[in-house]
């Protein structure tokens, strides 16, 4: 069957809901859910007009789903694709990626979820190379946790909507001005997430000294699906206001998070953290996480490992989870 490419800006119910379809097969076959929060959230509600979604059918079937999103000025755009699981090893990956590099002028970042060895011998023949890992982290919410000290003065307390997102932003644009991603998050990526069914401001934590939010920590919590997966907890993001770093803040606020969704009675929970990050990997290891799962990047020209030396580390958490 000859299979096309439809680039498209914005997608309908009737695409969407093929997409999802797609998607379900691909995470019931692979184990790892194919596109992260960020398409996925492009997908249903829209966003930068410049990010584009690419169709791929065969004789009227969808068979394949990509996104290209600008992402960074610098580094170029980034995308992800997934290929129905009944239409795979027919070359429709290879194509799909063609058009996705084609659309992106031939710079493009690939994430590929779960480094699978079909995805890295995908990118390697369009000439991609392996350029970041991005480690999910585990740890049992059944083992004991450290007890959190938070620096004198500051206390907690929960996010309120309507009230602390413009402070929210500006704490999270600094803590992370490093990273073009999560820093420049808008008003309006907060309010779509608020906006999620698994939003919940009681486990969204936020510090405060002197009446001035100086940190938080975002909880999140997966719900149990369709693949036997039982609810899982997630440290979504933590970010401490440059004034604050080295004071401990960050290790007391990942605690606090913890125990709060120990307290919902789940068993596990999650994050994510850039293999590059060792200061970050060495924190969540005392603590007791451990390496489960990575997320890779291909990139047609990766940086060297000197460059990635000399540049502060990626945020916690990755593009999304």
């Amino acid at each position: 069957m000859k299979a096309h490419v439809k680039i498209k800006e914005r997608l309908d119910d009737q695409e969407i809901a093929g997409v999802l379809d797609v998607v379900e097969a691909a995470t019931e076959v692979d184990g790892v859910r194919p596109l992260n929060e960020h398409v996925m959230l492009h997908m249903r509600y829209g966003g930068d007009p410049r990010a584009r979604s690419l169709l791929m059918e065969a004789d009227g079937t969808l068979v394949g789903y990509a996104h290209v999103d600008p992402t960074d000025e610098v580094e170029g755009p980034s995308g992800e694709l997934v290929i129905h699981p009944a239409h795979r090893r027919r070359g429709h990956g290879k194509a799909l990626l063609r058009s996705m590099l084609d659309l992106a002028g031939g710079n493009l970042r690939l994430w590929a979820h779960g480094d699978h060895p079909g995805a890295g011998a995908l990118a390697a023949s369009s000439g991609l190379e392996r350029a970041r890992s991005l480690w999910q982290m585990r740890r049992s919410l059944f083992a004991p946790l450290p007890a959190h000290h938070l620096p004198e003065g500051v206390r907690l307390r929960a996010f309120v909507p309507g009230q602390d997102e413009e402070e929210w932003l500006k704490v999270n644009s600094a803590a992370f001005a490093y990273h073009p991603e999560q820093g420049a998050w808008t008003r309006d990526d907060l309010l779509l997430r608020e906006r999620e069914p698994w939003f919940d401001p009681a486990g969204f934590f936020l510090a405060d000294r002197d009446g001035r939010l100086v940190g938080f920590h975002w909880t999140k919590i997966h719900g149990s699906d369709d693949h036997g997966h039982e609810p899982l907890g997630e440290v979504y993001v933590v970010g401490v206001a440059p004034s604050q770093q080295g004071t401990g803040l960050g290790r007391a606020l990942t605690v606090a998070g913890l125990s709060h969704l120990r307290s919902r009675g789940l068993a596990q929970a999650m994050l994510y953290v850039d293999e590059a990050n060792t200061a970050a990997i060495r924190l969540y290891e005392s603590l007791g996480f451990a390496r489960w799962d990575v997320d890779v990047m291909y990139a047609a020209t990766p940086r060297s490992s000197a460059e990635r030396s000399t540049t502060a580390p990626p945020p916690e958490p990755p593009p999304g989870s």
